[in-house]
């Protein structure tokens, strides 16, 4: 009578336990879901807020470059020492001396000679010599401005004609060498201002970068 009673209870152990189990494993399973959109979530943190400070650091790399260099201070003009004047012998003239003949009044008066030049024909004449615009300093080039210039002049390049001389393997390895500022010689387009300055073809440039 007892073994025909405990028969039907002894048939729910199994499906109790088996049902727990399922259940470890759907909690354990909604962990590592959680786990793995944290680690996801992180990650695209961490790459939004690299990607903020690169665009950072080239705002600022953009907003040092524009900014106007301090002009030169003005070197003091010194001031000449008055000359003092040393008092020396009156001369005299001796008693006996004859005096010069006044000159006659039909006496002709020489004409002053001309001068060679005069000032206004100087002014009119015009320079000498033309400027070689290759000779232009590297600040006339759009985007370019002073850190970027003494970064140039610290490898040797401070004139628009040593730049547009680069060839396209020296300009990709200059590039390379301008620390923050990497990227710029090929985006604003240095070496084809250059050689356009170089050239002395203003007509040019301005027409494809805007006025001087």
């Amino acid at each position: 009578m007892n073994e025909t009673a405990s028969a039907p209870g002894a048939s729910l152990l199994p499906d109790s336990t088996g049902l727990i189990t399922s259940m470890h494993l759907v909690v354990i399973g909604l962990f590592a879901l959680l786990a793995l959109a944290i680690i996801v979530v992180g990650m695209r943190k961490k790459r939004n807020r690299k990607k903020a400070e690169h665009a950072f650091d080239e705002r600022v790399a953009e907003a040092e470059d524009a900014a106007p260099a301090a002009p030169p201070a003005p070197t003091p003009t010194p001031t000449p020492e008055p000359r003092v004047a040393v008092p020396g012998p009156i001369p005299t003239a001796p008693v006996d001396a004859p005096l010069a003949p006044a000159p006659l009044a039909d006496e002709p008066i020489v004409a002053a000679a001309p001068l060679d030049a005069s000032p206004a024909a100087e002014a009119n004449a015009g320079p000498a010599s033309g400027h070689d615009p290759a000779d232009a300093p590297l600040t006339q080039l759009k985007g370019l401005g002073p850190k970027v210039a003494q970064l140039l002049a610290n490898r040797g390049i401070t004139r628009v004609g040593q730049l547009a001389a680069l060839s396209d393997a020296e300009a990709v390895r200059l590039d390379a060498e301008l620390g923050s500022f990497t990227g710029r010689l090929t985006r604003d387009r240095w070496i084809e201002q250059a050689r356009l300055l170089a050239a002395g073809d203003r007509a040019g440039f301005e027409a494809a970068f805007g006025r001087l």
